[in-house]
């Protein structure tokens, strides 16, 4: 699988010329392959839904529908998002904490399929809605495990989180589904981890919630459609050119899977992250008490993702040769760089201390693997600095601005 790293020349006939670099770049052809290597990974039969919350751009959802089954939200403007990008025939999901009666009416205007309830007071509020709306909603629970989970960057079950219904609670979550008439049980939803790096473990995590899960249909006498597994599947920040071992984890599941009841994926990171960067040039360098500081045309309110995760986000640095001052050009050489952005706060870093061998003021420091959790989580108004260029490349051409 390929990771994307765009040329000097690639940006320069991008970027506008008049002004410093700030641009993020995704390769949409290779996020089609990415996407489409994942799924024909899968067994037969299991569903392969993209998480819209890693990167809902307009351009990367219209890019995906034709290669996975649908799409997962956790709002209703992402649903209405899908909808616009991709149009009424795309199938979607719902997930998320905190449900409003308008999430539940928005997601029956727009023909989502199913709903993913989180809490009783979910459920409640849903068999009302849809009760109202005179139609019958179809739902998994999803499951806080009781735990714990190791191995993954982010827990959301196993541990005391927002996410969920604990498993000890599960029997009282199906006693009172059964007296919601506009709801219909078709499975369970377990999202557990996020970014998990070890795919045999992952696939024996799997594994359980799957006999779990077939353990209560049994016991409460349920009809037990599918399970929702969730994503997970990781990337390591640390080593680009790392890739989950989908097919590894595919051969530890594959012996749990049966006929009976279908299983679904809800992925984003392993699918957007390798195919965007965020392209910075570097406006000014300075040393402050004995550290040696590159400061950026952006920063994190832009691409947060490394002050969210606190770390080290890997990027690579293009040196530029023109240089149109007459005074000498300021560079550093062979020693540790800070890389900050233009914020009014120290916490506006992208990477610490890294050794780097050479960077000069108008030199470009792009950042890989930023295609997800990038621009979509970041806080772009904050100071009201310029917005960044978002060029969406296919087949090397980039495709006409949207003003998404």
């Amino acid at each position: 699988m390929t990771l994307f790293r765009p040329t000097l020349a690639q940006i320069a006939a991008l970027t506008d010329d008049d002004r410093p670099v700030c641009a993020f770049l995704y390769d949409l052809n290779a996020l089609v392959r990415q996407a489409r290597s994942l799924v024909a990974s899968l067994p037969r039969g299991a569903d392969f839904f993209y998480a819209v919350k890693a990167n809902n751009d307009p351009r990367v959802l219209a890019a995906l529908a034709s290669h996975v089954s649908g799409f997962e939200v956790a709002s209703a403007g992402e649903v209405r998002r899908v909808r616009a990008a991709v149009g009424p025939d795309a199938r979607i999901v719902m997930g998320g904490p905190a449900r409003t009666a308008s999430d539940i009416e928005g997601l029956l205007a727009h023909g989502v399929e199913r709903l993913h309830l989180e809490s009783v007071q979910a459920m409640r509020i849903a068999d009302a809605v849809a009760g109202a709306a005179g139609t019958v909603l179809p739902v998994l629970l999803r499951v806080n495990l009781a735990g714990p989970v190791p191995g993954a960057t982010l827990t959301m079950g196993g541990a005391a989180t927002q996410f969920g219904i604990e498993e000890a609670a599960i029997p009282d979550a199906i006693a009172v589904l059964r007296d919601c008439p506009a709801l219909r049980f078709e499975g369970f939803h377990f999202h557990t981890v996020s970014n998990t790096r070890d795919a045999v473990g992952h696939a024996a995590l799997c594994a359980a919630e799957l006999a779990l899960a077939r353990r209560w249909a049994g016991e409460h006498g349920l009809d037990l459609k599918l399970v929702n597994l969730g994503g997970g599947w990781g990337v390591d920040y640390a080593a680009p050119d790392w890739r989950f071992d989908a097919a590894a984890f595919v051969r530890g599941l594959a012996p749990h899977l049966d006929d009976r009841t279908r299983v679904q994926f809800e992925c984003g990171r392993v699918v957007a992250a390798y195919h965007g960067a965020y392209v910075c040039e570097i406006v000014d360098l300075k040393r402050t008490h004995g550290r040696a500081f590159a400061l950026l045309r952006g920063g994190t309110h832009h691409f947060r993702l490394p002050s969210s995760w606190a770390h080290d986000h890997p990027f690579a640095i293009l040196p530029r040769e023109a240089w149109p001052h007459p005074w000498p050009r300021p560079e550093f050489a062979d020693g540790p760089l800070t890389l900050a952005g233009e914020l009014c706060t120290p916490k506006d870093v992208l990477a610490r201390d890294v050794p780097v061998a050479r960077v000069r003021i108008g030199d470009l420091v792009v950042f890989l693997m930023a295609g997800a959790y990038g621009w979509d989580i970041s806080h772009h108004d904050f100071l009201r600095h310029e917005h960044p260029q978002r060029l969406f490349l296919a087949g090397g051409v980039p495709l006409p601005e949207t003003g998404a």
